[in-house]
């Protein structure tokens, strides 16, 4: 806090405003517009499912259920139910009035983080378990394998790897790579070939739409297919053949000059991870011969691919996702950011480069298919962003009254790259900053309309590198595979509608989850971490978010919580326009987005992922 008086405010006047793939970051693909992720009290999903979260207690001779994730009535279980005093369970209302709950599974226990998150999943409608009848089709298209009918290009022989996170357990994608006598190199992106295994209108075809995504959150997924095809028939691993879908491209620098699809049969060499090619490129760790020079030329490819961006005005946005451990008892032990490194930067320029490709082929063939579309931003969201930097004494780049939607998209990335270059300058406020510079975008989406993909700054765009885990990279492969005559039928134009919005919700309800399972996560690993090392500890933290009721913080290499003002020494604090600045009525004391503050940690509520911060020292008084 500081003691400054509040920033002008800009002369034009508007009311207070309202209350994680390969193919380029959710933040780059424009899935992180919306509402802030932080806000423990927000509605992530509406709930579905099975029944209730709840943990068992003992009232008089009765045992009941106390709801976990949500405040609820308290419900009288059956005398039946096979539990005990502190368990975690998914518990079914009674139908009737005066009748008992019923405990339809047992969950653990509410200390435990991996229970807890477990039980998250379900609460929040997933299902966390394939019907039967799915699970044995899955193994039925497993065993009778690729149809042998299909024309395939045999490329056993050439050399492919694959670059993935440590923990991941699917591979859908792999690369070769060779430079040519032209001056040329080639790059090949081998997919895994899902829809030689999942046929259009089958039971797991049906099951995969309605799930339409993968959802991760720490230590668990639910996977959009049964592990026979997701981690087995599908999954490019290491020495052994596998059918693919195989896009192969001829670069002059970042230049395409040549693109080809096809059917293929592959066979990955080497299972690497992202840690290990970064040691490679850092030259602490050799590369091994057969990988080592392919993937020194596809290395040189990602490069002139990023040098291009960066020439393009693109959006400069740096953000981190957490990773986090889990010991054996299913404890988070650690957290650490993930950052973007060289290694993610070859994978996601190479994978952009293949999701353009397929979709220009689409668009010029007029194949039906689901585009990725990231509309151009409003000039109002603009303008607002240049006004909140300018409270915040940012730099910001000129901006016109009016600005069409072509003008808007370039003020945005002009106002990200003054923020990297404020955050770098003073040492803060990158988090805070970078979240403004987010809410100013419109959320990307699927549609059966190419109308482009702002954030990347691409006329065609379509999501076709993830299909075990995407439902729109599924009908792309469909689509893609008919365009070229590789034995596959078109998608039918009068479905993609529905399709693609369907896939839309259901990404935005996963990234909710997602968000909300990360901030459980982290609320167990505080609490340990508290436990361990005393709960008077003091932190230096930094103002991520503002609003009416308090500062969000962000403290001890990652956590987040909230400060409210009602703890700020009984002032009247006003939030100003902008939603950057809030100002003490009586001491005339400002709290601004990124300024430091030293917090203590009131309160942990793990299930909720819900942090309650104190200030101390002056802030306090």
């Amino acid at each position: 806090m500081s003691k400054r008086p509040p920033a002008r405010k800009a002369a034009r006047k508007r009311p207070p405003a309202g209350k994680r793939g390969k193919a380029g970051n959710a933040k780059a693909d424009g899935g992180g517009g919306g509402g802030r992720a932080a806000q423990p009290q927000q509605r992530e999903q509406q709930r579905g499912g099975d029944g209730i979260v709840a943990t068992v207690d003992k009232r008089g001779r009765f045992l009941v259920a106390e709801p976990l994730f949500e405040r609820g009535a308290r419900m009288v279980l059956d005398r039946d139910s096979r539990t005990g005093v502190g368990d975690l369970v998914l518990v079914r209302p009674a139908m009737r009035a005066g009748g008992h709950a019923r405990v339809v599974r047992s969950l653990g226990r509410p200390d435990v983080a991996a229970d807890v998150l477990e039980a998250l999943m379900l609460d929040r409608g997933l299902r966390r378990r394939f019907d039967p009848a799915v699970e044995r089709a899955a193994k039925k298209a497993r065993d009778a394998g690729a149809d042998p009918e299909v024309s395939r290009r045999d490329l056993t022989k050439l050399v492919t790897f694959t670059i993935d996170p440590t923990t991941a357990r699917d591979f859908d994608d792999a690369i070769s790579a060779e430079r040519r006598a032209d001056g040329r190199t080639r790059i090949w992106v081998h997919i895994a070939d899902v829809s030689a295994y999942v046929r259009p209108g089958s039971l797991v075809d049906r099951e995969a739409a309605r799930r339409a995504t993968s959802v991760y959150v720490p230590g668990r997924v639910e996977p959009m297919l049964p592990e026979a095809l997701s981690n087995d028939a599908c999954s490019l691993v290491p020495l052994q053949e596998r059918a693919a879908v195989t896009v192969e491209l001829d670069f002059a620098g970042a230049d395409v000059k040549r693109a080809q699809f096809y059917r293929s049969t592959i066979r990955s060499d080497a299972r690497l991870d992202y840690e290990q090619v970064d040691r490679v490129f850092a030259g602490e760790e050799d590369a091994l011969q057969p990988w080592a020079t392919p993937l020194d030329a596809a290395r040189a490819v990602a490069r002139a691919l990023h040098e291009r961006r960066l020439q393009q005005d693109a959006l400069e946005l740096q953000t981190s996702e957490p990773e986090f451990a889990f010991d054996k008892g299913g404890h988070v032990s650690q957290a650490r950011p993930s950052e973007q490194t060289e290694s993610h930067r070859l994978i996601e320029h190479l994978m952009i480069a293949v999701n353009e490709q397929v979709a220009k082929l689409l668009s010029d063939r007029a194949v039906p298919s689901l585009y990725r579309v990231h509309e151009r931003p409003d000039g109002d969201k603009a303008l607002r962003l240049v006004e909140q930097l300018a409270s915040l004494d940012v730099a910001t780049p000129p901006a016109r009254e009016h600005m069409t939607p072509a003008e808007a998209a370039e003020v945005i990335a002009a106002c990200s790259r003054a923020v990297a270059q404020h955050a770098a300058r003073t040492g803060h406020g990158r988090d805070a900053l970078t979240f403004l510079v987010l809410r100013a975008l419109k959320q990307a989406y699927y549609s059966p309309k190419n109308l482009g993909h702002a954030g990347l700054g691409l006329t065609h765009y379509a999501h076709f590198t993830s299909p075990i885990r995407r439902y729109p990279d599924l009908v792309a492969h469909r689509a893609l595979l008919s365009a070229v005559g590789a034995g596959e039928e078109a998608p039918r134009s009068s479905d993609l509608e529905q399709t693609g919005t369907w896939s839309s919700s259901r990404e935005r309800d996963a990234m909710a989850i997602e968000r909300l399972a990360d901030r459980v996560a982290r609320a167990f690993l505080l609490e340990r971490e508290l436990f361990e090392n005393g709960f008077d500890q003091q932190f230096d933290g930094e103002v991520t978010g503002l609003i009416g009721a308090g500062a969000f913080v962000r403290f001890a290499g990652g956590h987040e919580g909230l400060l409210p003002v009602r703890r700020l020494g009984g002032d009247w604090w006003e939030l100003n326009e902008e939603g950057t600045i809030l100002t003490g009525e009586r001491s005339g004391e400002t709290i601004r987005l990124g300024d430091p503050v030293r917090v203590k940690v009131e309160r942990v509520e793990t299930a909720r992922g819900r942090v309650d911060l104190v200030p101390v020292g002056d802030e306090a008084a």
